[in-house]
């Protein structure tokens, strides 16, 4: 993903200004973070698809920093849950607890009850942990007690994890993995970028405080869900729907994926196209809109079959097939 242009004034009228609010929130975090603008989008993305992102990089890329610095300069409440082997369930969630003052039992909210909720190297904490989140991701609320009680909005879990290191790690089932919307991959810096990481710090940059750095925010839950309401007027044309059906169902027929992309898949790659359309300034979906966004849409909802990953086969290798193979709409 490449950063999207905020320059185009074929955008509606109404939508300008939200435009121009984005456009100043890639500066605000960039105040802290150095590079990661594709990271950056791709986050932003999620915000306006009401979806979740799973980070995956190598320790020390400002995977954390990144999105202290998003929920910040949105002015949007963001938690943090290090996911370690012994946490439990309701160190997520919540949990009810007895209060001896009232003699009743009360229901005491976790960290889930946030805009942003960062979750750190979830793939560190077992399976019945990670399970707290699939109602939580996926219907946005939390039920304890017999009682269902809805989180706030926005709401954005930001899930990291490492890809190195597998000692000591819990995959995450493919119900999970499916619910995320994007999975972003943060690169390591450029030569470039990483002698900007060390002016910062020499300069006296602590990532911890990040109100010395100077992030204000920029905009708030209000512009967001006008963001939204535009982004649901972009209009995709039949056969461009018919492409990203073809893509999805292209990616199950191909011998070296044991499980390809789910029609939940199709409708998070109509949905990522058209938030990426919106952030270039277009009022429609192109293919080459659906291309971009195939990638970090689709690219963690493919299994490979054993067979393939021996031989070396990637699921980004795999999509590119697929995205070469498919015919494209003219």
């Amino acid at each position: 993903m490449t950063e999207p242009s905020t320059t185009d004034t074929a955008e509606p009228a109404r939508a300008e200004p939200v435009h121009s609010v984005l456009g100043r929130l890639r500066a605000e975090v960039a105040k802290a973070v150095v590079g990661q603008d594709g990271v950056v989008a791709g986050l932003v993305i999620a915000l306006l698809c009401r979806g979740h992102v799973l980070l995956e990089g190598p320790p020390g890329v400002a995977k954390t920093l990144l999105v202290r610095s998003l929920g910040a300069a949105l002015d949007l409440e963001m938690k943090r849950i290090q996911f370690t082997p012994d946490l439990m369930p309701g160190d997520v969630t919540g949990s009810v607890v007895y209060d001896p003052r009232s003699a009743e039992f009360q229901f005491r909210p976790g960290p889930v009850f946030t805009n942003v909720l960062l979750a750190d190297e979830i793939n560190r904490t077992p399976p019945k942990t990670q399970s707290s989140l699939l109602e939580v991701m996926e219907e946005r609320q939390v039920s304890a007690d017999g009682v269902t009680r809805p989180l706030p909005e926005p709401f954005l879990v930001a899930a990291t994890q490492n890809p190195i290191e597998h000692e000591g790690t819990y995959p995450l089932p493919e119900a999970q993995v499916d619910r995320f919307l994007l999975k972003l991959t943060v690169p390591l810096p450029a030569r470039d970028e990483e002698l900007g990481v060390l002016r910062a710090h020499h300069a006296g940059f602590d990532p911890r405080d990040l109100g010395a750095v100077g992030i204000k925010a920029v905009a708030g839950p209000m512009e967001l869900a006008a963001a939204r309401e535009a982004v649901g007027r972009v209009t995709v044309t039949e056969p461009v729907l018919g492409y990203i059906v073809d893509v999805c169902r292209a990616t199950r027929a191909t011998p070296s994926v044991e499980l390809g992309a789910s029609p939940r898949g199709a409708t998070s790659l109509l949905a990522t196209a058209k938030a990426w359309a919106w952030l270039g300034g277009r009022d429609h979906v192109t293919p080459d809109d659906v291309k971009v966004m195939a990638r970090p849409t689709l690219r963690h909802r493919l299994r490979l079959t054993p067979e393939a990953e021996l031989e070396g086969v990637t699921a980004e290798s795999v999509l590119d097939s697929v995205l070469a193979s498919v015919p494209t709409p003219r």
